[in-house]
Parts: structure tokens; C-alpha cells; sequence
């Protein structure tokens, strides 16, 4: 009876020994005498090599880099095991957590049959291990401590992003902006905002928007609307005080580790400019508050973009003038930024330059778009022997091309990885976890209460009130004043006929009034004057006789 055929065991690790010259020379890039992240083991002609690990250095991570890849290739968990390294290295990390998945970096990981296997592919020494984490949720929408900006802080360069107004209607959103700050009109939250434009369109504030160069009407009209259509959105929630301090994602815990910042962002999945938007206000933020300090050991704080290529589209240019600006600029400041998202391609060419570290997992070629980005994500990369086209269409999950820069800022040679298993929850910690940590939290009773303090909508309500008010007196002042001129008029109307016989208002009066004594007076007189007439002149003739 023949044996049934036994399956070939996959091919084992391979140490130092089996490197050839080819595998050596990508090996010695990444042999950085300087602590380093470390990212996994190099793959050649499939087999795994633990002798020819693959890192990033930590001074670099400043430098910014690029995740990418396909739907279900690994980037979230690279994100967890670049954020779970940072944090051992003392380095503050945030994370956008798209679909709730990066949670369970607060929680020890599980072991099984396939990260024993990873980790012993991949020379790495597994445990199970938690990491500091703080939890937020923006505006309060979800689990987590709220992240609220005021609208003056947000600007109006973002604010017009998250309100899709071209540029014409954004320029416009400036000069609103500035009337408000020369009126001391403060913009806390949308309806400050709306308050003012409406204020500006209305007959009472006509005059003053004529004073405002360039800003019509029916522009002004425009965002209005837009801003009225946002809140009906919901979107009132994520604007307000108290604003949050960005200064709280640079923190340590106790032990040296650095805060793991999650950003709970499932509850706003719905609306991709505005958390996309926001994340970039979190970066411009820490950008004008935090000091020069130029190259550092290690960043000061390492930020995870996700969904990144939501926070480009349809972006005006003055837009991504603005993102440019921030990405180049705030390396200087200590802090590094990872765009994730699925090719290269999503991001802007000005912006993908600063990108000096990249992580690219699989590509798909089943359409004629998916080859023309796979060709445009392979000319990203520096030359190197491998066919990547190939090779990025055949990466497993887990899998990735590297290039990162070295000590000196020169970059690495292009090396296939298989990636370390995470230690930490490769899944989310629950809704009663999250709940726990957020409520846990010092920071919860600092920012889990929306204030309302006066600000433009109550300036501007209470002018409009007192103008109401004033105009109603006014109002009722000149009724005042001309029922007095009409009593008046008839006063002096009447005053002749009181002067005349007759008209004392007595009975007798009355009666010498009438129409019967009227005419027995003027029958009385004609007789009378008869009289006298004869007694005068002719009785004497009489007498003369």
C-alpha cells in the first residue's frame, strides 16, 4: 500500500549564513548603529531571512513616510507595530482609527499558532503586551474623551474644505473672518458663524457688507446656506469649547512610555471631509504652538494619517498650499507624519516628496486604472534589482516594500519585508473598554462638558433684541405724538365755536341754541326795529301835523 504523498515544509528561517552578496548589500543598508524601529526580516526567492532584519531609524521619523496597499494587505496592523515600537522608545504616537480596529493597542495581544510562526519567520522574540493609551472621540460623537476646535481656530482655509466652497466663496469665508475679528464678534461654533452671516445679509447689516471688499450678497447668501446645510449634517457637535489642547498628544506615561492618542472616528465614518479636515487642523495646530528645535534622537510625537487621500479630494488650491506648508515645516518642530492610504498616487505630488520613508503593501492590477497606479506607485521608488511591478501584485498580507532613509537622510535600498506580528489586541477593545478608559481618564472631566459662553450669536442676538426693542419705542413714541397733534388740531378746531352765545353748554344755552328761538329772535327783532324806526321819525310828522 503506497504512503499517501506528505506536503513540502515550507522553507525555514535563514540566518546570516545564507545571506548571498545580493541579500548582504540590501542587509548592510538597514544596519543602523543608532536605535531603530524594527519593521521585520528581508524576503528572498521566498524565503525569510531573520539575519537581514529590516528597521527604520528613530531620528528619521521625522522625515514623514507613506503606508499603503490594498484593502485587507496589512496596513493597520504595520500602523500598530510602528505606534507599539514608538511608544517603547518613548515616543508620543496618534492614530486616526478609521474603523475602531486600533483600539485594542491598550490590551495585550493573544497568541496563536500564526504569530509563533510569524515571529520565529521574522527573528522576533513575541510578548504579549499592552501600551498607554488615551482615547478621544471627535466632538464626543462615539466613545471617548470629546476633541472640539473653536471655528476662529479652525480658519477659514479649512472650514471652506469641509464646507466644499470654491475658490471665490472661500476668499469670502476670509473676509467674514476678519470682520468678525475687527467687530469682536468671537467665532466659537457654527452658529457664531452663521449669526454673522446672516447679520451681514440682512437690511441691517447691508451697510456694512458694502464696507467688506469683494464680498457680495449673494456670495455671502451662498455660505450661509452651506453652513446651514452643515449643521443640519450634525456637524454642530465638533465646534465649541472647550477647545482642545493639542499639547495633550505629547505626553508620557509614567513609566517612559509614550501616549498612545487613538482618535475614535467610526461614529463619522459618514463624513470623511470633515474628520479628514480636522486631523489636518490637529497638525496645524501643533505646528503654530510648538517651538524650532530642529533634528531630534527621536520625534517628539509621530502622526498617523489614515484615509489620507479623503483629505485631498476636491481640495482647493490655496488648500493644499496650506497642507504642503505644514508637512515641510513642522519636521523642524519634532514631529513626524505617516499618510495612509492606498497607492501613492492619492497623494499630492508637492506633499509625496516630503515622504522620505514608505511601506507599500500589495496592488491590485484588475483594471487598466489599478496598472496605470501600479506603475506609477513602482517609479516612487529608487532603482533596485526587483521587478516591482511583479512583486507588489504578489505580496501576501503582512508583506511590503521598504525604503526608509538612512542616518545620513540617503535612502535604503528597496528590500521586500515580511512584517513583525503586533504584541498589543490585534482587534478592537470593546464598547465597555473603550467606555472604562475614556471615563478613566484625566482628561474626561476637562473636556466631556460642551460650554456655551457668549460670544457672536449672543453679541449679535442681543443688538438685534435692543434694536427691536428701541425700534418698538420708537414706534410707539410717534403714535404717542401724533394722537397728541390730532388732540391738539381738534382742541384748536373747537375753540371758536366754545367762544360762541350759546355755546357754555348750560340748558339755558342750549335752548337760545335751538333753531326755534333762532328764528323767534330774528321774527322778535324785525318787529322791534319797526318800532324804534316809527318812534324816531314818524311820530314827529304826526306831532307835526
Amino acid at each position: 500500500m503506497t504512503e499517501p504523498e506528505q506536503p513540502t515544509p515550507p522553507a525555514g528561517p535563514a540566518g546570516a549564513a545564507d545571506l548571498t552578496d545580493e541579500t548582504r548589500k540590501i542587509a548592510s543598508g538597514y544596519a543602523f548603529p543608532g536605535p531603530a524601529l524594527e519593521l521585520g526580516a528581508l524576503l528572498h526567492d521566498g524565503r525569510c531571512l531573520p539575519g537581514a532584519p529590516v528597521r527604520i531609524p528613530l531620528g528619521m521619523l521625522n522625515r514623514h513616510g507613506l503606508v499603503a496597499g490594498a484593502t485587507g494587505t496589512g496596513k493597520t496592523k504595520t500602523l500598530q507595530l510602528l505606534a507599539e515600537q514608538l511608544s517603547a522608545n518613548g515616543v508620543p504616537v496618534f492614530l486616526a482609527d478609521m474603523k475602531g480596529d486600533l483600539s485594542g493597542i491598550a490590551a495585550p495581544g493573544r497568541g496563536g499558532e500564526k504569530v509563533v510562526e510569524r515571529a520565529a519567520q521574522v527573528g522576533q522574540e513575541w510578548r504579549a503586551g499592552g501600551f498607554p493609551a488615551e482615547f478621544y472621540a471627535l466632538g464626543g460623537i462615539g466613545r471617548g474623551v470629546p476633541v472640539r476646535a473653536t471655528v476662529t481656530d479652525f480658519g477659514p482655509v479649512l472650514l471652506s474644505k469641509v464646507l466644499q466652497l470654491n475658490r471665490t466663496q472661500e476668499q469670502s469665508l476670509g473676509l467674514i473672518f476678519h470682520y468678525a475679528d475687527a467687530k469682536g464678534l468671537e467665532l466659537v461654533d457654527l452658529k457664531d458663524l452663521r449669526a454673522v452671516v446672516a447679520f451681514l445679509v440682512s437690511d441691517t447689516g447691508k451697510p456694512e457688507l458694502k464696507g467688506i471688499g469683494g464680498l457680495s450678497t449673494a456670495t455671502a447668501g451662498v455660505i450661509l446656506r452651506a453652513i446651514t446645510l452643515f449643521e443640519q449634517q450634525g456637524a454642530s457637535d465638533f465646534f465649541g469649547e472647550p477647545e482642545f489642547d493639542t499639547g495633550e498628544l505629547l505626553r508620557t506615561a509614567p513609566d517612559g512610555r509614550g501616549v498612545v492618542s487613538v482618535l475614535e472616528l467610526p461614529g463619522v465614518q459618514d463624513r470623511p471631509q470633515l474628520f479628514s479636515t480636522f486631523l489636518m487642523w490637529l497638525l496645524a495646530d501643533l505646528y503654530a504652538d510648538l517651538p524650532e528645535v530642529g533634528d531630534l534622537g527621536r520625534p517628539k510625537l509621530v502622526f498617523f494619517f489614515d484615509e489620507a487621500h479623503l483629505l485631498f479630494d476636491g481640495a482647493s488650491k490655496a488648500f493644499l498650499e496650506a497642507v504642503t506648508r505644514t508637512v515641510r515645516l513642522i519636521r523642524s518642530k519634532g514631529v513626524g507624519i505617516f499618510f495612509v492610504t492606498q497607492t501613492p498616487d492619492d497623494v499630492p505630488g508637492e506633499v509625496l516628496g516630503q515622504l522620505g520613508n514608505r511601506v507599500q503593501h500589495a496592488l491590485r492590477a484588475f483594471t487598466p486604472d489599478d496598472a496605470k497606479a501600479l506603475k506609477a506607485t513602482v517609479r516612487t521608488f529608487p532603482d533596485s534589482a526587483y521587478d516591482l511591478e511583479e512583486v507588489l501584485t504578489s505580496l501576501g498580507t503582512g508583506e511590503a516594500v521598504v525604503t526608509v532613509l538612512n542616518e545620513s537622510g540617503a535612502p535604503t535600498p528597496v528590500a521586500v519585508t515580511r512584517l513583525r506580528a503586533p504584541q498589543s489586541l490585534m482587534g478592537p477593545l470593546g464598547d465597555a473598554g473603550l467606555d472604562a478608559a475614556a471615563r478613566a481618564s484625566a482628561l474626561y472631566a476637562r473636556y466631556a462638558q460642551a460650554v456655551d459662553r457668549e460670544s457672536a450669536y449672543e453679541k449679535l442676538t442681543a443688538e438685534q433684541r435692543a434694536a427691536e426693542e428701541s425700534a418698538l419705542r420708537a414706534a410707539r413714541e410717534a403714535e404717542a405724538a401724533r394722537e397728541a397733534r390730532e388732540a391738539e388740531d381738534a382742541a384748536r378746531r373747537a375753540e371758536p365755536e366754545a367762544r360762541a352765545p350759546g355755546r357754555d353748554g348750560s340748558p339755558a344755552g342750549q335752548g337760545m341754541g335751538s333753531g326755534l328761538f333762532t328764528s323767534l329772535a330774528r321774527s322778535v327783532g324785525t318787529q322791534l326795529g319797526r318800532e324804534i324806526s316809527r318812534s324816531l321819525f314818524g311820530t314827529a310828522r304826526r306831532r307835526r301835523r
